[in-house]
C-alpha cells in the first residue's frame, strides 16, 4: 500500500503497533525503548503521553542518527486519573470496575524524530463502557488479556464487548492513531502511497 522512502525504526515492543504498521506495507525495523513510564506530579494525560513518546524516540534515535524513529505511548484516563497497564489481576479488576458504565479518554502521544527534526502529536478518543457486573469483570480478567494493556482492556480483542460507544479514532484505542501517523509519515517524505 505504501513505499518506504527512508529508514524507519519503530521504538516499541508492542506487537499491536508492529502489526498495524506492517499491514500498511511499511518497511521498518524495531528497537524497543526502555524508559520509566511514570507521570510527573501534576502532569496531565496529554502531556504525559507526548513526553513519553518523545523520550522513547530520543532513546532509540541516539543510536540510529540516520533513521527516522517513531515512538508512541497510550494511556487510558478517567478524568485526569491516568490508568496505565495493571500490575496484576486485582489492579485490572479495580480499573475495569472504575470504568464500568462511564466515559473515559484514550490518549496516545506519538513522536517522529531524526537528528534535530521532530514531530510530536497527541490524539484523544472518547470511549464509553457498558455497565459491567462483578462476574463479567472477573471472567474478563481471568482471560489474561487485560494485563498488558493500558486501562486493563483491549478493544481489538475480547475487551471489545465492554465498549458501548466510541467517539474518535478506533486505531488510537488499539495503540496507534493510524490516520495521524500515516499523514505525518507522508508529510515528512518517509513513505508514499504505492
Amino acid at each position: 500500500m505504501f513505499t518506504t522512502l527512508q529508514s524507519l525504526v519503530l521504538a516499541s515492543g508492542s506487537p499491536r503497533r508492529r502489526r498495524m504498521l506492517a499491514e500498511l506495507g511499511l518497511e521498518f525495523t524495531v528497537a524497543a525503548a526502555e524508559i520509566a513510564e511514570v507521570a510527573a506530579t501534576g502532569e496531565g494525560p496529554a502531556d504525559f503521553v507526548r513526553r513519553l513518546a518523545l523520550e522513547k524516540a530520543a532513546a532509540v534515535a541516539a543510536a540510529r542518527p540516520e533513521s527516522w524513529v517513531l515512538a508512541a505511548d497510550t494511556v487510558v484516563a478517567l478524568g485526569e486519573r491516568i490508568l496505565g497497564k495493571p500490575a496484576d489481576q486485582s489492579q485490572a479488576a479495580s480499573m475495569l470496575a472504575a470504568l464500568s458504565g462511564r466515559e473515559h479518554t484514550v490518549w496516545t502521544g506519538f513522536a517522529l524524530l531524526r537528528g534535530r527534526e521532530q514531530v510530536a502529536e497527541v490524539v484523544a478518543t472518547r470511549v464509553w463502557f457498558a455497565p459491567l457486573s462483578p462476574s463479567l469483570i472477573r471472567a474478563y480478567v481471568a482471560t489474561g488479556e487485560p494485563l498488558d494493556k493500558a486501562g486493563a482492556y483491549g478493544i481489538q480483542g475480547r475487551g471489545g464487548m465492554l465498549v458501548a460507544k466510541i467517539e474518535g479514532s478506533v486505531s488510537n484505542v488499539i495503540g496507534l492513531p493510524l490516520a495521524e501517523v500515516t499523514t505525518t509519515l507522508i508529510n515528512c517524505d518517509i513513505i508514499t502511497p504505492a
